[in-house]
């Protein structure tokens, strides 16, 4: 009996990955610094902060941002269905993450789960740096990555509260 053409390529895929070699398909850019960062001004996001796009970093599943946000100043009230994890690099503020409101400083991680409201505030005095680390590509890959902004309002005015 013979194969069907549908597993004739699954066994051919089957034979790729028991043979794979990583090595052979390694990426160029394993190491991207801040220079190599794309800026957003606040034209093109929508709100006071700027995003830094780190587009030459090769992750299949993650997206890596630079993000400031201007000294009493907050970025939009927005959602997605990706999760998110924002590092503090620098300054201080607080987050809006659906009802909640958490204060942050440097060192600390901001996560965002998928398809929460939430808006980010510089409640200091210098400019607010952070990383921003997403599983967008993936869920982009998958058809799955949605984003959406309900513009420069905080939580309980979007909630009519």
């Amino acid at each position: 009996m013979s194969n069907s053409p549908a597993m004739e390529i699954w066994l051919q895929k089957l034979h790729a990955m028991k043979h794979f070699d990583p090595e052979s398909v390694m990426p160029e850019n394993l190491v991207v610094g801040p220079a190599a960062a794309h800026w957003l001004t606040p034209e093109v996001t929508g709100n006071p902060t700027k995003i830094g796009v780190l587009a030459d970093i090769p992750a299949l599943s993650m997206e890596f941002y630079l993000q400031e946000i201007p000294a009493g100043e907050a970025s939009d009230l927005q959602r997605h269905a990706h999760e998110s994890v924002h590092v503090v690099l620098r300054g201080s503020g607080r987050s809006e993450i659906g009802p909640r409101v958490l204060p942050w400083a440097k060192g600390d991680l901001i996560y965002t789960p998928p398809w929460v409201w939430h808006r980010h505030y510089n409640d200091g005095t210098e400019t607010v740096e952070m990383l921003l680390i997403e599983n967008s590509r993936l869920l982009d890959q998958l058809g799955l990555n949605q984003r959406e902004s309900a513009g420069l309002v905080s939580y309980n005015q979007f909630r009519g509260e």
